[in-house]
């Protein structure tokens, strides 16, 4: 088993860490982006497209509920049905 002193610093810990600087704070950014594996034209259209059709599928879902559930209730309430 650890030590979950070393893994969790205590609020005493934390205070004698001395803050990054702007500049070191953005070239850390920076070489982090770097490694980031960035999708091809292709995968970012297809993901594109698959995104759109799914919003697409479930505003077509939430739309056909809507309706029934209104239909319905206006049915049981026996309120005017436009």
């Amino acid at each position: 088993m650890t030590d979950s002193k070393a893994a969790v610093p205590t609020p005493n810990e934390k205070k004698s860490e001395k803050r990054t600087s702007l500049p070191t704070f953005y070239r850390q950014v920076v070489a982090e982006l770097r490694k980031v594996v960035w999708p091809t034209q292709q995968q970012l259209t297809t993901y594109f497209i698959v995104v759109l059709v799914f919003v697409l599928v479930m505003m077509a879902i939430t739309a056909g509920l809507d309706l029934g559930f209104g239909k319905l209730m206006f049915w049981v309430f026996g309120g005017r049905d436009a």
